[in-house]
C-alpha cells in the first residue's frame, strides 16, 4: 500500500508563531496567522474577534484544501472551523497544544471542549509527559514533541560595541518574572542586556528610567531576532510556571547559543548540556549570570553537543509524525 504525502496547513490564531511556522516548514506545509489584533483581548470584542477568526479559517481552509490540518491551541476553539471543514471534506486535523492550553486559568474553563477537539483529532502534539499523561486519560491520540528545529537562514546579525551580551527572550505573559530580572541585572555593569518583546501601551511605562546596561528591542522580525540569539554571549529564558516549554531556550540551541532558564524539571531534561538553571529570583537570576561569565567557553562547547542531538532527535520525530498523519492509498 502506497502512502503518499499530505498536503498540510497550519493555522495558529495569534499574531505570530514561531513553533507553528518551523513545523509547518519542516513538515513541506504552510503556516497562516489568523489573527484580528484590532479587536485586543478583552471580553467586549472576543466574541467577535472569534467569529470574524472563525470565517476567516474556514475561508482559507476552503481556498487551500489541505489533507491535514493542524490547529495551534491556545485558543481550543479555533479548531472549530478545522473539525467542520474536515467533516465536510473527510480529511484529517491535529492539534498543537502549548502548556497554555493546559494549565493557564484561562483556559482551565475550556478543558472540556479541549477534550471534546481532542477525540476527534488525528493527533494532539504536547511538549512534555504531564500534558501527554492528561491526553492518555482522555483516551485520545497523543504526540510528544519537546521542540521542533529551528532553520533560520537569512538573518541580521546586530553590531555590538560591548564585550558581552545577553537577550532575555520575554513576551510580557504573566509567568515572566521580567521584573526580578531587570531587578538582577540593572547593576551588572560587565555585561548589555537585550529584552525582547512587542512594546505596548500597557508596557511601555518600562522604558522609563532604564540603567544604561538595558534595552529593550520592541517586536523583532524573525531575520532580526534570530540574529540578536545568534550574536549573543548568553540567551536568557525564564518561566515561574511548571511544565512549561521554553521555546526561546530551544531556539538558542538551535542557534548555537547557551542558555540561562528557570530550575524546572522539565527544562533540566531537555537543556542538559549548554545550560544554567536558576530559581527565577533576583539572586538567583545574577547568580547565573556571574556563572555564565565564569564558564562560557564550557558552555559553549556543550550547546554544541546538545544542538546535535536535538537535530537527530527532530529527524526523527519527523518521521514519526509524518507516519501518523500520512494517508494510505
Amino acid at each position: 500500500m502506497k502512502k503518499n504525502v499530505p498536503k498540510i496547513l497550519f493555522i495558529s490564531w495569534a499574531p505570530y508563531c514561531s513553533r507553528s511556522d518551523n513545523i509547518a516548514r519542516e513538515l513541506g506545509g504552510k503556516s497562516h496567522m489568523v489573527y484580528y489584533e484590532s479587536l485586543g483581548s478583552n471580553y467586549l470584542t472576543v466574541l467577535l474577534k472569534y467569529l470574524l477568526q472563525t470565517i476567516s479559517s474556514f475561508i482559507l481552509l476552503l481556498r487551500e484544501r489541505p489533507d491535514v490540518v493542524f490547529v495551534m491551541s491556545p485558543p481550543i476553539i479555533a479548531c472549530f472551523p478545522a473539525l467542520i471543514y474536515c467533516k465536510l471534506s473527510g480529511k484529517q486535523y491535529g492539534i498543537d497544544s502549548h502548556t497554555g492550553a493546559f494549565l493557564n486559568p484561562r483556559w482551565k474553563r475550556t478543558m472540556f471542549l479541549h477534550k471534546f477537539f481532542s477525540k476527534h483529532a488525528v493527533t494532539t502534539i504536547v511538549t512534555n509527559t504531564h500534558l501527554e499523561n492528561i491526553l492518555k486519560e482522555w483516551s485520545v491520540p497523543s504526540f510528544l514533541m519537546q521542540d521542533v528545529r529551528i532553520k533560520q537562514n537569512n538573518i541580521d546579525v546586530p553590531k555590538f560595541s560591548e564585550r558581552f551580551n545577553i537577550t532575555l527572550v520575554n513576551s510580557f505573559a504573566t509567568d515572566e518574572p521580567l521584573d526580578r530580572f531587570i531587578e538582577a541585572v540593572s547593576e551588572i555593569k560587565e555585561a548589555h542586556f537585550h529584552i525582547t518583546g512587542k512594546i505596548t501601551n500597557k508596557t511601555k511605562h518600562l522604558l522609563n528610567g532604564l540603567p544604561s546596561n538595558i534595552t529593550f528591542t520592541d517586536f523583532l522580525s524573525d531575520e532580526k531576532f534570530f540574529g540578536l540569539l545568534k550574536t549573543s554571549d548568553i540567551v536568557v529564558a525564564l518561566t515561574t510556571k511548571d511544565h512549561t516549554m521554553q521555546r526561546g531556550a530551544y531556539e538558542a540551541v538551535y542557534m548555537g547559543t547557551p542558555v540561562i532558564t528557570s530550575n524546572w524539571n522539565i527544562l533540566k531534561e531537555n537543556f542538559n548540556k549548554g545550560a544554567i538553571f536558576v530559581d527565577n529570583s533576583v539572586d538567583g537570576i545574577k547568580s547565573g549570570i556571574y556563572t555564565a561569565f565564569e564558564q562560557i567557553e564550557r558552555l559553549q562547547k556543550e550547546v554544541s553537543q546538545l544542538k546535535a542531538e536535538k537535530m537527530k532527535i527532530w529527524e526523527e520525530k519527523k518521521v514519526e509524525l509524518l507516519n501518523t498523519i500520512t494517508i494510505d492509498h
